[in-house]
């Protein structure tokens, strides 16, 4: 490529995207000239009015080019720097994109965590419904993308695999239905009950 091929190619697509421009605004210019509170031909009377401004303006530069033809000089220029600016290459990409950082996994939901969780929502009250305990896993990071999708009855599976006990009659202000209680939550766990029972018949 020759040293003037660069230049030439960059004011060649700068004119290109000039033009392209001046044809959107003008065009855009024109399609708001339309009344949408009429219908019709009326309601395109306005577009049909600035389409003719535009084209008296472009006659009347015409005109004054014609009778001042040192003018010509000046818009070439204007046009020059223009097409210039529009022409400048676009800053390239790396062509490897940086190394992202692995996303980290959705915590795993243990018995002792979910334990832990489930006396903090009960308060001082003596259990918690599964419905209340699902909308805050899926309102709260970093469970809520694990539980995304969830319903009771996953919750309750999930509860179950982790031998939480759950129970059909909880009794939270007075309504009754899926959830767990204190006191089911307070009792030794069955790994907990096995270890003392094989403990005490070692001591035995």
């Amino acid at each position: 490529m020759s040293r003037l091929a660069r230049p030439a190619a960059r004011l060649a697509t700068g004119s290109a995207a000039v033009s392209r421009s001046l044809g959107r605004r003008a065009a855009a210019w024109v399609a708001r000239g339309r009344r949408h509170d009429l219908t019709g031909w009326r309601a395109a009377l306005g577009c049909w009015a600035r389409l003719a401004a535009l084209a008296f303006g472009v006659y009347l530069l015409w005109r004054i080019a014609r009778a001042l033809p040192a003018l010509l000089w000046l818009l070439s220029a204007a046009w020059t720097a223009a097409a210039w600016r529009a022409g400048r290459p676009a800053a390239q990409e790396p062509t490897e994109a940086p190394a992202e950082a692995p996303a980290e996994p959705a915590p795993a939901l243990d018995r002792e965590s979910v334990r832990t969780l489930l006396l903090t929502l009960m308060g001082d009250g003596s259990g918690v419904h599964l419905r209340t305990v699902l909308a805050y896993l899926q309102q709260h990071p970093p469970t809520a993308p694990l539980t995304a999708g969830w319903t009771v009855t996953d919750l309750r599976a999930r509860l179950a695999a982790l031998e939480v006990p759950v129970n059909r009659s909880v009794k939270v202000a007075g309504v009754p239905t899926w959830g767990v209680r204190r006191r089911d939550l307070e009792a030794p766990s069955p790994e907990a009950a096995q270890e003392a029972s094989t403990e005490a018949s070692t001591a035995a």
